[in-house]
């Protein structure tokens, strides 16, 4: 089967011939968990979708039998199908597929739920648009604003959800509305936080702490010689497109301003690829330029790595598999730059229903008791998932100040400042589909990779990057959607 990342979905979408070609790629082998009414099933659950996701003790284990909320009585079972990518931390996915079967029995609803790889979601999205037919539910990792034709608008479900909850993070808004159309094209339950993983003991004999990246910089140099260099990707993959636009931001530069209008074109942008050119040359290896997704993983594990952006999957597989190494890692909140401290987030749970699903109302009903669900599932997801409602779990800012199972027990306490360091691809404007198509097509990843490697200046690799960003924006604007 051909892998396709979503740069080749978007080709595809805008060919004459995608439909035929997009039908015939179904994407990776779901693992479906079926959920009967009245009754209970056996989850049978797919293989984690990352290397690095092993860890398998929670913080605080959530409640044996999780608590569901019953919608009104029906004559009959749906059925709702649900796709989601398999959990970086695997014990989410039991609690996950453990309350669907008790959602599914208490509101008479047969529930199917698949979890596929999460590099095959774009090619799975993709044959569903084109056949029209698939899941009722659809959940992503990036916010899929190229999709918002294909989907039901969600205004009314975030209007409840906020009524009952009150306030949101900015974060959810700016990943899953359009203010140009003003739809909420999807839902997001839950983002990841991209925090700093470092090893606390190398950055200790250096005498420095990677709080700004001119600090990373300085000790990558010395690290390097050690041989622990620093590892931050310049390829053609999602975890450098989150880095470099980190770098970006933290230097004052965007692809867009607050109001989509494209400003790249800007001196903060050159500084930010000399920093980048220096940060690749004289504190990483050549290793950087063919990373894939979970390289950098692999690489912190590995004993080698100083520092990697990531998730904290990461940390909890390194304590589930390597108990030495586990305490010598800490995490810290994104890199200042000499302008600014932002980072993005590492994953965007983003929810959409299908425009033909038949089960649209019972599909709402879902999600918003998912969302009641919710403190339960964040312990499950070992505070990986951070509610999009802060009130779901209105105490989860205090659970992450102390885990019995890490070693120092506040180890990920410095997620509770991630709300104010974290921000949306397209930032400081919405998230749109001219920005989904530049992130797809790695248009950033390539423009600092070109630069460290001194295959353009930083001029030259500038202006490509620009009249390709430009011509991107004036096609979703056309379309009315920018």
């Amino acid at each position: 089967m051909r892998r396709f990342t979503r740069r080749h979905l978007l080709v595809l979408l805008s060919s004459t011939a995608a439909a035929g070609l997009l039908a015939s790629c179904a994407g990776g082998q779901a693992t479906p968990t079926s959920a009967p009414a009245g009754g209970q099933a056996t989850p049978t659950r797919a293989p984690a979708a990352s290397p690095t996701a092993a860890a398998q003790a929670s913080p605080t284990a959530p409640s044996a039998t999780p608590t569901v909320a019953a919608t009104p009585t029906r004559s009959g079972p749906v059925t709702l199908k649900i796709l989601q990518w398999s959990h970086f931390v695997p014990d989410y996915d039991k609690w996950f597929d453990q309350w669907v079967q008790e959602w599914g029995a208490k509101n008479n609803v047969q529930v199917v739920s698949d979890h596929i790889n999460y590099a095959d979601i774009p090619a799975r999205a993709a044959a569903e648009v084109s056949a029209q037919s698939g899941h009722d539910l659809f959940a992503f990792g990036f916010p899929p604003s190229q999709y918002e034709t294909e989907v039901v608008p969600l205004n009314d479900l975030i209007k409840e959800l906020k009524q009952e909850y009150g306030d949101y993070y900015p974060l959810l808004e700016r990943s899953c509305y359009n203010p140009k159309t003003d739809v909420w094209y999807s839902f997001m339950d839950f983002w990841a936080a991209d925090p700093i993983l470092y090893r606390k003991d190398l950055f200790d004999q250096v005498g420095k702490t990677p709080d700004t990246w001119q600090d990373i910089l300085e000790a990558g140099r010395q690290l390097k010689q050690m041989g622990n260099p620093i590892g931050i990707g310049f390829s053609p993959e999602i975890d450098t497109g989150m880095a470099m636009r980190t770098i970006m931001w933290g230097f004052g530069t965007s692809i867009q301003d607050a109001n989509g209008n494209v400003v790249i074109n800007k001196p903060e942008t050159l500084e930010a690829l000399e920093f980048a050119k220096q940060l690749f040359q004289e504190a990483e290896t050549e290793e950087v330029l063919a990373w894939d997704a979970a390289s950098n993983n692999r690489f912190l594990v590995s004993g080698r790595g100083a520092l990697i952006l990531n998730a904290i999957s990461a940390t909890r597989t390194a304590e589930a598999t390597y108990p030495d190494l586990a305490p010598k890692i800490a995490i810290a909140k994104t890199a200042a730059g000499p302008r600014d401290r932002k980072g993005s987030a590492h994953w965007y749970n983003c929810f959409v229903i299908w425009k033909f699903s038949p089960n649209v109302d019972v599909a709402k009903q879902f999600l918003k008791d998912l969302v009641a669900a919710y403190q339960d599932a964040f312990k499950a997801s070992k505070f990986y998932n951070i509610p999009s409602f802060p009130k779901a779990v209105p105490d989860w800012q205090q659970q992450v100040q102390n885990d019995p199972n890490a070693n120092p027990p506040d180890k990920y306490a410095v997620l509770a400042t991630a709300p104010d360091w974290t921000v949306n691809v397209g930032w400081p404007g919405y998230m749109n589909a001219a920005e989904a198509e530049i992130f797809d097509r790695w248009i950033i990843n390539d423009m600092f990779t070109k630069v460290a490697t001194g295959k353009a200046s930083p001029q030259d690799a500038l202006a490509e990057a620009e009249r390709q960003i430009q011509d991107i924006f004036k096609k979703w604007k056309d379309r009315g959607l920018v």
